[in-house]
C-alpha cells in the first residue's frame, strides 16, 4: 500500500500521486508509477475503476487497453493486481497455497454490488481453494467517524447483519444522515462468504492528512495504490 511519500508531484498531488485521471501532470504520474513498480518489484495492472463489480484476469489484460473493472486476480508471478483509492476501501486477497492473489476496489456501491465476493470467488477458483484458505488485508479508507451517508447507502446494505455498521447522525436540511463503517461492512461480507483471516481496516484516509490522499477531505487530490502479487 502506497502513501503520499516518495514521488515527484506538487501541490495537492504531493508527492506520490498514482492516478492519471485527477488533473495531475502526466509526466509526474508516469514517473510516480515507474517508482511504484520499482518499489514492489512487479508489474502493476491498472484499471479504469467504475464502482462496479467486474473482475478481470490481470495477466490477460496486461499490456492491453485499460479495462473498466474494479477488481483483478492473477496466478502469474510478477503481475500485481492493483487498485487506486482516495477514501474507498482496498481489499487484498491471497490464497494460503500461494497459487493466486486478487485485489478489489470497494467503495460503497461496489461493495453493495458484490465486488468483494466476486474477487474472492475468482481467487478461490484460480487457486483451487476455499474462502477459508484465503488471507485478506483491508487497507486505509474513510473511517466510520467521517463517512456520513444518506438513506440510499443505508438501503443498499439493508438487513440486520449491517445494522450495527450505521450510526444515526444529525439531519441535513431535513434529510436523515448516518455515519457508516465501510471497512466493517466489508469485513462482515467477507466473513459471511467464509473468509476467516481478515486484518487491517483501521486507518482513516480523511483524518491522516500527512500520509493519505482523501477525496472527501480535499476534493482536488491524488490517488493511493494497493497491490498484491506473487513473487517470481
Amino acid at each position: 500500500m502506497s502513501n503520499r511519500f516518495g514521488g515527484v508531484g506538487n501541490g495537492p498531488y504531493a508527492s506520490l500521486n498514482l492516478g492519471t485521471h485527477v488533473g495531475d501532470d502526466p509526466v509526474a504520474v508516469a514517473e510516480n508509477r515507474r517508482r511504484f513498480s520499482a518499489m514492489i518489484g512487479a508489474e502493476p495492472v491498472w484499471m479504469n475503476q467504475v464502482h462496479g463489480n467486474r473482475v478481470v484476469d490481470a495477466a490477460a489484460v496486461l499490456g492491453g487497453p485499460v479495462p473498466d473493472a474494479d477488481a483483478a486476480f492473477t496466478d502469474r508471478a510478477g503481475v500485481a493486481c492493483t487498485v487506486l483509492v482516495a477514501d474507498c476501501l482496498p481489499v487484498l486477497l491471497a490464497a494460503r497455497n500461494g497459487r493466486a492473489v486478487g485485489a478489489a476496489h470497494a467503495g460503497w456501491r461496489g461493495l453493495a454490488g458484490g465486488v468483494v465476493e466476486n474477487a474472492l470467488a475468482a481467487v478461490c477458483q484460480s487457486a483451487g481453494c476455499s474462502p477459508a484458505d484465503i488471507v485478506c488485508w483491508l487497507g486505509p479508507c474513510i473511517g466510520p467517524g467521517r463517512f456520513e451517508v444518506g438513506e440510499d447507502v443505508l438501503r443498499a446494505f439493508a438487513g440486520p447483519s449491517a445494522a450495527d455498521r450505521f450510526v444515526a447522525s444529525a439531519d441535513v436540511e431535513g434529510q436523515p444522515r448516518w455515519r457508516a463503517d465501510l471497512a466493517g461492512l466489508a469485513r462482515d461480507r467477507l466473513r459471511a462468504a467464509g473468509v476467516v483471516s481478515i486484518s487491517g481496516g483501521t486507518w482513516c484516509t480523511v483524518e491522516d492528512t500527512s500520509r493519505f490522499f482523501s477525496y472527501r477531505r480535499d476534493r482536488r487530490t491524488g490517488r493511493l495504490a494497493a497491490a498484491v502479487w506473487l513473487r517470481e
